[in-house]
């Protein structure tokens, strides 16, 4: 019998295409016939479902938006006095202009700087920004950027060539045919894949501050090079992991020099707030192009963000963030090992991942892993976007659940049960289309 969630669920599909605005949080993402799907509350690590049941979330907390936890008690009272005193107004509000200072004293190398409410298009204007200043239509990236035209339109070939950037099965439907060969993918930490898609056409090369891994100096050697001699701009998209590492980016700890930087997801701790950070030169010419949104200036993003990195300087989040995620993937380790796993953790740590090395049985496999720890009232997954909240002291329960639920995967692969022992359908990792 489907719980609350997922006969809403249904509900959804019937009403919205896809069933809601983001892939991340639907349900065949983690396990399709049995995930919660809808919350009714959540604070701090804890989530409430729409029957009430109670969840800790080893998950995705809020898809990397909530880096403090759920409903910080500052962040919120910073929101609802604003809230109280007006979001909009005719004139502009005076923490856009705070929120852009400080955002400059803590990255140097810029300045200026330009609001959005979401990643995708702040990524958007990042590139727009970087075409009007260079001249020339043509973007090299590596990684995962959003769903814009620009990026969409490496696909345009049909031969998905996105399919190594996290999301496999993109379609550019609907993207102009015209935008064919005006991004040109390579591989993360691959030089010579890089160097393969540079010609005197491209005028922005785009990598991520990091996903799972950390660049590697010779392919952020390579990139500064070429940049330089070729008068490139480079754009580091820390979306995903600005704030984990540093106060702002990964690029502030490996030498990268950018001529812009976006920031997204934690900024505002679950607030709709992005920036757009570049040199004098690069964002002055955000002038010569129309860039202009009602939304843009809408208070709460600001509020939510200046609160937010006041509370991440002084508690200095990071070091949590990564001391909490070795020991995470240590134990990871240490369990799989005991049991006999083929099990792998990444090197990025506020986001620790474990990866499987079973061939086709990783995807049914990391659905039992859900499956099971929902049993034991855990949001889990492969991945973690590790919180102030998620302490030492919630670790112990964890990896508890995890021993017992890891010795039931590997006995599964021994005997070959794993499809008996699944009370739903696999997980899907890419993309496809819902009906």
């Amino acid at each position: 019998m489907k719980n609350k969630g997922l006969k809403l669920w249904d509900r959804a599909m019937k009403a919205i295409p896809g069933g809601n605005g983001l892939l991340s949080k639907r349900p065949d993402r983690y396990a399709p016939d049995i995930w919660p799907t809808y919350f009714s509350k959540a604070k701090g690590i804890k989530v409430w479902d729409l029957e009430d049941n109670e969840y800790t979330d080893m998950a995705q907390m809020g898809i990397g938006t909530c880096i403090l936890g759920y409903g910080d008690d500052y962040v919120d009272s910073q929101v609802i006095d604003a809230v109280k005193t007006g979001v909009s107004c005719t004139l502009n509000p005076p923490e856009e202009v705070l929120l852009a200072e400080e955002l400059l004293k803590l990255n140097p190398f810029a300045s200026g700087v330009r609001f959005a409410r979401t990643g995708g298009e702040a990524m958007a204007m990042a590139v727009r920004i970087a075409r009007t200043h260079s001249k020339k239509d043509v973007v090299a990236f590596s990684g995962y950027h959003g769903w814009s035209d620009w990026y969409l339109a490496t696909n345009l070939k049909g031969d998905n060539k996105l399919s190594q950037h996290l999301l496999p099965g993109l379609s550019p439907n609907g993207v102009p045919k015209g935008l064919e060969g005006t991004a040109r993918p390579f591989l993360y930490n691959n030089v010579e894949d890089l160097h393969n898609v540079i010609s005197d056409e491209v005028g922005t090369i785009i990598i991520e501050g990091a996903r799972y891994d950390f660049p590697k100096p010779e392919f952020l050697e390579a990139i500064q090079k070429i940049a330089k001699e070729k008068g490139i701009l480079i754009i580091v998209d820390e979306i995903t992991s600005g704030w984990r590492m540093t106060d702002g980016g990964v690029f502030k700890l490996n030498g990268l020099k950018p001529d812009i930087v976006v920031y997204g997801k934690a900024l505002g701790n679950g607030y709709a707030i992005s920036a757009i950070l570049g040199t004098k030169e690069v964002m002055d010419s955000s002038q010569d192009s129309f860039i202009s949104s009602t939304f843009f200036t809408e208070r709460v993003g600001f509020v939510a963000a200046l609160a937010t990195l006041k509370r991440m300087q002084e508690t200095k989040i990071w070091v949590q963030l990564n001391s909490i995620g070795t020991i995470i993937g240590d134990k990871w380790l240490e369990l799989s090992k005991k049991h006999g796993l083929n099990l792998s953790v990444t090197d990025y740590k506020p986001l620790i991942t474990f990866k499987l090395d079973h061939g086709d049985q990783n995807q049914k496999l990391i659905t039992l892993f859900t499956q099971e720890m929902l049993k034991k009232k855990y949001l889990a997954a492969s991945s973690i976007y590790l919180t102030l909240c998620h302490t030492e002291d919630v670790l112990d329960e964890y990896f508890s659940a995890c021993d017992t639920v890891f010795e039931t995967m590997a006995k599964a692969i021994k005997e070959d049960t794993l499809d008996s022992l699944l009370e739903t359908a696999p997980r899907e990792d890419g993309f496809k289309r819902l009906n």
